[in-house]
């Protein structure tokens, strides 16, 4: 059995205490980590190799960032970035083997304010992803991260409250969709069909969290493949109510 998990930290050093409480107190054997908001040479390696982890990672000061964690080995960095667009400098991709799973790390663009240029890049880059991911589809693949999307109303506690977001917009949902048209398969849904299940909620002024403002936009896609083994999926909805907390919680699956 295989244990991955997503999990957007909003700033890996800031947030470092949680990881290393997070990761102290699971067993996951692989880790995809995003918006580390950190350059390369601030990563806290050191950090997380005494947690049991070995890590690639593709850093951009203040902003953006991705990690792959595995757990008492070193993944092997396959890329960085994705094809399509040589002017994109931003850290959003970043691709690694582990024993014999290939593991996407993705965080996608936000998109807001919509409609405007950070929209149309969202969207350009949805399509630099679908595009690519096919040449990964025939291998044992994971592209699992923040994806900026709420797939359908089921995946928000509250739909209509965010109608004029870039995660809900149509375009958005859509660009997901192909991605499942592809061959690509959400595995929180495939173990959890018709349950509200949620990664992300806001920050509240008073302290901990506005539960009314749940929504599932960190995915775990997985090929063919690997669909057939899916075990086990879900939400460590805890650690959003831990002390200076991430505002998404991880999401994970058990694969054979």
């Amino acid at each position: 059995m295989t244990r991955i998990a997503t999990f957007n930290v909003n700033g890996v050093n800031g947030r470092l205490p949680v990881l290393l409480k997070w990761l102290g107190e699971t067993s996951y054997d692989v880790v995809c980590l995003q918006e580390l908001k950190t350059s390369d040479d601030k990563f806290p390696i050191e950090a997380i190799r005494g947690a049991g982890y070995g890590a690639v990672w593709h850093g951009q000061k203040s902003y953006n960032g991705v990690a792959i964690l595995a757990r008492g080995r070193d993944p092997v960095e396959r890329r960085r970035g994705l094809p399509g667009d040589p002017d994109d400098t931003h850290s959003r991709y970043l691709e690694a083997e582990i024993g014999n799973l290939v593991v996407g790390c993705i965080y996608l663009p936000n998109g807001n304010p919509a409609p405007g240029s950070k929209f149309d890049y969202k969207l350009h880059w949805f399509e630099r992803l679908a595009t690519y991911s096919k040449s990964l589809l025939g291998e044992r693949t994971v592209l699992c991260g923040d994806y900026n999307v709420v797939p359908t109303e089921i995946d928000a506690v509250a739909p209509a409250r965010w109608l004029g977001d870039a995660v809900f917009f149509p375009e958005s949902r859509k660009a997901y969709a192909r991605m499942l048209t592809l061959g690509w398969v959400d595995a929180v849904r495939r173990i959890h069909p018709g349950k509200g299940i949620y990664t992300y909620w806001n920050f509240s002024y008073r302290g901990g969290y506005d539960r009314s403002s749940g929504l599932r936009m960190d995915h775990l896609l997985v090929s063919p493949s690997i669909a057939e083994t899916i075990r086990a999926a879900g939400v460590d909805v805890e650690t959003r109510g831990w002390e200076k907390p991430s505002d998404h919680a991880p999401a994970w699956i058990d694969v054979g």
